[in-house]
C-alpha cells in the first residue's frame, strides 16, 4: 500500500478517540487537579481566560462580530419582551395589534423599529462572523466541536428570523408560511407529515401563527441561549480566541 492509503487508514482508525476527545479534553490527574478542572471547567466559575493574547485583543483581527452578535441577541431578548405586552398570537388581533404599536402606543415604532432592526443585523453579522472565523481557518483543530455549535447556532439565527417574520400576519407573513410549509411539504417520505406539524393541522391559519408564535418567544430563544453558552465555554476551553499560526506558540 502506498503511504497517502495508510494515513488515510491510520485517521479511519482514529476517528472514534478524536470525536470524543473534540468534546473532552481532558486527562485524569491528582484530586487536586481535578478539583481545580471542575473550578475551570465550569463556564459560570471561570468563563474567560487567565491570560489573553495580545492578538486577540487588536480589533482588525476578530472585528468584534461574535460579541456584537450576541449583544443584539440580548437586544431582541429585551425588547422581545417588551413587544409582547402588546402582541396577541391571534389571526384576528395579530395585525391590529403590530399597526396599535406603530401608531397608537408612545414610542411604539421605535420599539418594533429596534427589534427588527436588531434581528436583520443579527442575521448579517452571525453570517460575517462566520465568514471570518473560516478565512482565517479558526474551525480547525482543536476548535472542530465549536466550529459545528457555531452552524448550529446560525441555523437557529435564521429560524428566529423567519419566524418572527410571520407574526404580524399580514399578507407577507401569510404567504411565507404558505410558501414554507409547501417547501416542507416536499421532503421524501416524511414531507407531509412535516408540513402538518408546522401549521398545526392541513391549512395556514390560527394553529400555524400560534405554533410558530411559541417557537419565536420560547423555544429557539432557550436553544440559542444553551448553544451560546456552550460556544462562550468551548472558546474557553479550547485556549481562548483563534490567532494566526505563527503566534500559536506564544
Amino acid at each position: 500500500m502506498s503511504e497517502s492509503t495508510y494515513s488515510i487508514m491510520d485517521s479511519i482508525k482514529h476517528l472514534p478517540k478524536n470525536i470524543k476527545e473534540s468534546f473532552v479534553r481532558r486527562e485524569a490527574g491528582t484530586p487536586e487537579q481535578e478539583q481545580a478542572a471542575n473550578v475551570f471547567g465550569n463556564v459560570f466559575l471561570h468563563l474567560h481566560p487567565v491570560r489573553v493574547h495580545v492578538n486577540a485583543l487588536r480589533p482588525g483581527y476578530t472585528l468584534g462580530l461574535g460579541l456584537i452578535s450576541f449583544y443584539l441577541f440580548l437586544i431582541l431578548v429585551l425588547s422581545g419582551i417588551l413587544v409582547m405586552f402588546y402582541y396577541t398570537p391571534s389571526t384576528e388581533l395579530a395585525y391590529q395589534n403590530m399597526k396599535d404599536l406603530e401608531y397608537v402606543v408612545s414610542f411604539g415604532v421605535i420599539l418594533r423599529n429596534v427589534h427588527r432592526w436588531s434581528a436583520h443585523a443579527m442575521v448579517a453579522l452571525a453570517f460575517l462572523h462566520m465568514c471570518r472565523v473560516f478565512y482565517t481557518g479558526a474551525y480547525k483543530a482543536p476548535r472542530e466541536f465549536n466550529w459545528v455549535i457555531g452552524v448550529c447556532l446560525l441555523i437557529v439565527t435564521l429560524f428566529l428570523s423567519f419566524t418572527g417574520y410571520l407574526l404580524p400576519w399580514d399578507q407577507l407573513a401569510f404567504w411565507a408560511v404558505t410558501v414554507g410549509s409547501n417547501i416542507a411539504s416536499y421532503m421524501p417520505w416524511i414531507g407531509d407529515k412535516v408540513r402538518f406539524l408546522m401549521l398545526g393541522g392541513n391549512e395556514v391559519g390560527q394553529m400555524a401563527l400560534l405554533r410558530f408564535y411559541v417557537l419565536h418567544v420560547a423555544v429557539l430563544p432557550l436553544i440559542a441561549a444553551v448553544l451560546v453558552g456552550v460556544h462562550f465555554w468551548r472558546i474557553r476551553k479550547d485556549g481562548g480566541l483563534s490567532r494566526p499560526p505563527s503566534q500559536l506558540e506564544d
